[in-house]
């Protein structure tokens, strides 16, 4: 008996129904390109947004249950499963192809928890928390840490939903160069539209989607390497940790009969960190801005001897050398006025080639640059209102000046 050929029109009839039931993914599932395939075991997703289908899969799979599975196909690609799955594997020294199943197993609880009913039917199958004994309402990355392959999953050994699921290409997928992949432009197009049609009827889609679309318009940035390169960048400028010396005269001496003229050379570059510790910073974000200290040393290569830390609120405190980042007092509350913390950090000897100024914002600026490299890093608010209001923590008055390299903390 002959393999039967993909019913292209079932398949479409199935994409359109899901269209219906979730009209916000509307823009998604169209913009998938189908390709007929016996090798994925039912439908699976590459990261150029191709849907590898199965002939064999459709021809048994009701037209319902069909539908459930192009929203969850689609689902993968939208979340960024492939990117976020590489990211984990990266992070936590995870290879092979076991931990990428387990990568799709959490993320299609991270899917299918909230995907069915409301008119869309649950296909046979589908993978939920409550086959792992997990809660519902997880990301895939809080799932994967709670689970690890073994008897509850060995009936999961046949699910693959692709590289676009878990990020592992396989081997008959069609790749970056082959047919009907969208460039990264066109998918980060689809994503907007998709989160654009999310957030302009609230109510209508599930939390997850809710939240998803709310990250896809403020993406959470990664803080930290944004922080550290900043931190880097600011202290191998010109200009930054460069003096004169004598120790090795420089080359223009030979033009000048009779005089030694210096060479500039590197050193080290100075760092000071200006912690904001008035009372509109949490406990919290004080003790976050104590581990920043920490990696802003390791960004100057480890030196803590070359970085200073300066509590300050509406007055600048001591001048901490950085010896232990746990042992440095953050005291303060009330007003904030950075000024003075600018001030007394350039009082320091040696002068500082960078500051770093960890703060939620409110407060007035220095007028002019200061005469070295500044990072600020700020803790999230959320603007209000206009005119200035210090016994409202919320409030963001006036954003750094142009003079700063700006990094959103969290």
């Amino acid at each position: 008996m002959s393999a039967p050929s993909l019913d292209y029109d079932k398949l479409f009839t199935a994409r359109l129904q899901a269209a219906r039931a979730r009209p916000y993914l509307a823009t998604a599932l169209f913009a998938l390109h189908a390709v007929e395939s016996r090798h994925v075991p039912t439908m699976g997703v590459d990261r150029y947004w191709r849907c590898y289908v199965s002939p064999r899969f459709v021809e048994r799979t009701p037209v319902e249950e069909l539908a459930g599975v192009w929203v969850h196909e689609v689902s993968h690609l939208l979340r960024d499963h492939h990117g976020r799955s590489d990211r984990v594997a990266e992070e936590r020294g995870l290879t092979g192809p076991g931990e990428r199943l387990r990568m799709n197993i959490a993320a299609d609880c991270e899917i299918n928890d909230d995907a069915f009913g409301d008119g869309l039917v649950k296909p046979a199958g589908a993978v939920e928390p409550a086959l792992l004994g997990l809660p519902t309402g997880q990301l895939m990355e809080d799932y994967l840490r709670r689970f690890q392959l073994g008897s509850r999953t060995l009936e999961l050994a046949w699910l693959d939903c692709g590289s676009g699921a878990d990020g592992l290409e396989r081997e008959w997928e069609l790749g970056p160069d082959g047919a009907h992949g969208l460039s990264e432009q066109e998918r980060d197009a689809v994503r907007f539209r998709v989160a654009q049609g999310i957030t302009g009827r609230p109510g209508s889609a599930p939390e997850g989607w809710q939240r998803w679309a709310e990250e896809a318009f403020h993406p959470p940035q990664p803080w930290r390497a944004l922080l550290g390169a900043a931190v880097r960048s600011a202290a191998s400028a010109p200009g930054a940790g460069e003096d004169y010396s004598y120790g090795r005269p420089s080359r223009r001496s030979a033009g000048v009969p009779g005089a030694v003229l210096p060479s500039l050379r590197r050193r080290p570059p100075y760092v000071s960190v200006i912690i904001d510790t008035s009372g509109s910073v949490s406990d919290t974000e004080l003790g976050s801005a104590l581990l920043e200290v920490a990696a802003i040393s390791r960004a100057v290569g480890g030196r803590r001897d070359l970085v200073t830390v300066v509590p300050c609120d509406a007055a600048a405190r001591i001048a901490h050398p950085l010896c232990r980042a746990e042992g440095i007092p953050l005291l303060g509350g009330g007003g904030t006025d950075l000024r003075t913390g600018f001030a007394k950090a350039l009082r320091g000897h040696p002068g500082p080639d960078v500051i770093v100024v960890l703060t939620d914002g409110q407060t007035p600026w220095p007028d002019s640059r200061p005469p070295c490299r500044t990072v600020v890093g700020l803790f999230p608010r959320q603007h209000r209102h206009s005119g200035w209001d210090e016994d409202d923590p919320d409030y963001v008055p006036d954003t750094p000046p142009d003079w700063a390299r700006v990094v959103h903390i969290g």
